[in-house]
């Protein structure tokens, strides 16, 4: 009788569009679905950044499986948290906790930190990694914050900012794409190196290129990691 391996499919446990946007250009084919966990910064862990990213990712795929959306699927998890002079800072709570995460921000340097976790099917427990941006944040004036926030695009985004709206900016030696929350090469390299996950149902292609055309210009970072 001829053995066939089971069929798997991947779900990313996020609806975010830059998310689904990112996890595309390594030309996988994945389902995606909301999954709503608490965001509670104020533990122990938030003395690790990294250790306490990691874990609400892993938060978030088990709670995929919880509620019935991960069957015969190879979750992939994310969440990421700004930390600032010992500050961790997640989504912003209303529009005055808004505001004043940006005006800590403006002008100063801080870090990103995705964490990443990956569940198949006969797994407990996930695999989780992290990764870390240096981020400068541009100078921002009372007028360019009031400007930024009425587009709306702060909400749901941790530090209350995007990468992507040209508030931010980081060196072409760190991870463009972790700060929009998914560390498109870490992830790449993970998916395809020694330790890849043995429910993966298709090999994903190198983002390097589709990475370097998104941002119009050539990451450093990039070539050495995939």
């Amino acid at each position: 009788m001829t053995q066939h391996r089971p069929t798997h499919r991947i779900l990313l446990a996020s609806l975010s569009p830059r998310r689904r946007r990112l996890l595309g250009l390594l030309g996988l084919d994945f389902d995606s679905a909301a999954v709503e966990t608490p965001e509670d910064l104020d533990t122990p862990l938030a003395a690790d950044p990294e250790s306490l990213a990691a874990h609400l990712a892993a938060e978030k795929a088990l709670a995929a499986r919880a509620e019935g959306l991960a069957e015969g699927a190879l979750v992939l998890a994310f969440d990421t948290i700004v930390v600032h002079e010992g500050r961790v800072m997640g989504k912003p709570a209303d529009d005055d906790d808004a505001w004043e995460m940006l005006r800590s921000l403006s002008g100063r340097t801080h870090k990103v930190v995705t964490g990443v976790a990956l569940l198949c099917p006969d797994e407990d427990v996930p695999t989780t990694f992290a990764v870390t941006t240096r981020v400068q944040m541009a100078q921002l004036s009372d007028a360019r914050i009031v400007e930024w926030m009425a587009s709306g695009e702060f909400r749901g985004c941790a530090g209350a900012y995007n990468i992507e709206g040209q508030v931010a900016d980081v060196a072409a030696t760190e991870c463009f794409n972790n700060v929009a929350g998914l560390p498109l090469c870490h992830l790449y390299a993970h998916l395809t190196g020694p330790n890849a996950p043995r429910c993966l149902p298709q090999t994903p292609v190198s983002p390097c290129a589709a990475c370097d055309a998104l941002l119009g210009r050539a990451c450093e970072l990039g070539q050495t990691i995939a």
